[in-house]
């Protein structure tokens, strides 16, 4: 793969800066001077629809923008990523998520194999379970079905199928439940699993090594709350593992050491990075959840958005100007964060998921080949459901001294349509989705404050400056399409920041240090004297402190 160009060094990123330089933005004046400005910057991508006109946004700088996608070479490295070169330099590996939900008609050969049809053949195997499961005929160790599905995995393999399970309750089977254990805080184990009946739950173990230490800590502690359970109902514990334990990983041996039988073993590949992958095996429980049929709508919307993303121009490429919008912020205006604020109740774990796609990939320091970057790199993602946000961190976007761009993202017909007193009650919600857009793009003079018989003393503090950037995003309602359509939009909205900032938005470095830390701080905390020595003075008076506290 060639080396990343230096985005500073392009004539893209010299007309950006005069842009930057001479811009006065000025929302209100835009809108007023030109009555196309909406509808221009107003785009369909399967069923969203994107509005960028409250963005700092004016022709120039979207054809700069674009020209500078073409100049950093973000078309090439994404077709190049799409045939499976290998794009992840470190880990010289392919980066082939698109390739998860690629029709059964494709065909796409990487590393001597058709990948196509290995991904599909992995999602017979999953539908095929899912039906047992969902049908009945899937029975524990005393003959009755399963009514809990517990998914334990962490990252990637928790985050996803978390966030898309609440996304898309609505679809959940009737009497069947799906709950989620990560964190290795036993708390998180023991609460999960604390009133259910070992008799009618599942567990889904999500590692591919099945070495991932919180994943197989929880995963034997859950074992150990399951067979101490069916003991104390006096049940035979024999075979019990292999009729409620099933995996999600290609370690087959260490699979079938836990317990689980390895034909009950879903497999994924190395190319499917952790924060890519809740549309690969790593969706399993979710496939059980909703059901094949709908997982497979699912897949549709990421396919969908692939295909706009592979196919248009940068001009009109909507994950692409989402990505370099966001480029355009974080280096020349200086945005260190970005909120993104779901109204619609079920996209509450929205954030949270993002939280991994875009700090994982883009929170980086160093280029593909080694060096520098030129450039700030990366910004904080975060946000919380409308309008519960708007009664905590709004203030901050609307007055503050910080400029945040944000994502605001509603559907048009809500899952439990109801109404307060002949007030259609979503129609009040999204009168909120609408009014927040504007308040920040349009804000309120001085004279408007005035005009209100405001003292002129507290005028100053009731004024907004407005011209706070927001992108607008409205989907029919939340089907399966619709989720994956939201979720690859971002996928590739972090690959085109990635390209422009010349990093591998594909490995993770920066998280395994930590983990490699604990593992060689453990014994001392667990009370070798010797290892305890060899830590820092800080680390040895807190592991003193805890022992000291610990009962």
């Amino acid at each position: 793969m060639l080396n990343p160009v230096d985005p500073t060094t392009t004539p893209a990123w010299k007309r950006l800066t005069e842009l930057h330089d001479s811009m006065t933005p000025d929302l209100r004046a835009w809108f007023a001077d030109d009555p196309e400005r909406a509808e221009r910057f107003s785009y369909e991508l399967g069923d969203l629809y994107v509005d960028l006109s409250k963005n700092l946004l004016t022709d120039d700088v979207r054809d700069a923008l674009a020209e500078l996608a073409t100049q950093v070479d973000v078309p090439g490295r994404r077709d190049a990523m799409y045939a499976g070169e290998h794009i992840n330099i470190t880990e010289d590996r392919a980066v082939l998520h698109t390739a998860l939900r690629r029709p059964v008609t494709d065909s796409l050969t990487v590393d001597g194999q058709d990948v196509v049809a290995d991904v599909h053949e992995v999602l017979e195997k999953i539908y095929a379970f899912a039906r047992r499961v969902r049908s009945g005929e899937w029975m524990g160790i005393t003959g009755k079905p399963i009514k809990t599905v517990v998914n334990i995995g962490i990252g990637g393999s928790d985050l996803g199928p978390v966030m898309v399970y609440e996304a898309l309750k609505p679809y959940v089977q009737k009497g069947l439940q799906c709950r989620f254990i990560s964190n290795i805080d036993p708390t998180d184990c023991a609460e999960k699993v604390a009133d259910l009946d070992p008799e009618t739950t599942l567990f889904i173990i999500a590692s591919k090594t099945f070495t991932t230490l919180e994943t197989l800590t929880n995963a034997r502690m859950a074992r150990d709350w399951f067979l101490a359970a069916l003991k104390g109902k006096s049940i035979e514990t024999d075979g019990a593992i292999a009729k409620h334990f099933v995996a999600v990983s290609t370690a087959l041996d260490k699979v079938a050491e836990f317990g689980i039988d390895p034909a009950n073993a879903f497999g994924f590949w190395n190319w499917v990075g952790g924060r890519y992958s809740v549309d690969s095996a790593v969706g399993t429980v979710l496939a059980v959840a909703i059901g094949p049929e709908n997982f497979a709508d699912f897949l549709s919307g990421f396919h969908t958005v692939d295909e706009h993303f592979a196919t248009k121009a940068p001009a009109e490429n909507v994950p692409m100007l989402m990505g370099l919008l966001n480029v355009w912020y974080v280096n020349f205006f200086k945005a260190g964060s970005h909120a993104v604020l779901p109204y619609a109740q079920y996209l509450h774990r929205f954030a949270a998921y993002l939280q991994q796609l875009t700090m994982e990939s883009n929170g980086k320091s160093v280029r593909w080949d080694g060096s520098p970057v030129t450039t700030e790199t990366g910004e904080v993602f975060w946000g919380e459901p409308g309008t519960n946000g708007q009664h905590a961190f709004y203030q901050l976007i609307h007055q503050g001294t910080q400029l945040i761009p944000a994502d605001f993202i509603a559907v048009a017909n809500p899952a439990h349509p109801t109404k307060d007193g002949g007030v259609d009650v979503h129609e009040l919600f999204l009168s909120n989705y609408l009014a927040q857009t504007a308040a920040l793009a349009f804000g309120k003079t001085a004279e408007e404050v005035r005009a209100e018989g405001t003292p002129e003393e507290i005028v100053p503090a009731r004024v907004f400056t407005g011209n706070k950037p927001t992108t607008s995003i409205l989907a029919p309602a939340l089907t399966p399409a619709v989720v994956g359509q939201l979720i690859a939009l971002y996928e590739h909205i972090t690959f085109t920041q990635g390209i422009v900032w010349g990093i591998d938005s594909f490995d993770q470095w920066g998280v395994e240090l930590g983990k490699k830390l604990a593992l060689e701080i453990a014994p001392a905390v667990q009370g070798d004297e010797a290892s305890l020595k060899n830590q820092d003075a800080s680390t040895q008076r807190l592991i003193n402190r805890y022992r000291g506290l610990r009962r």
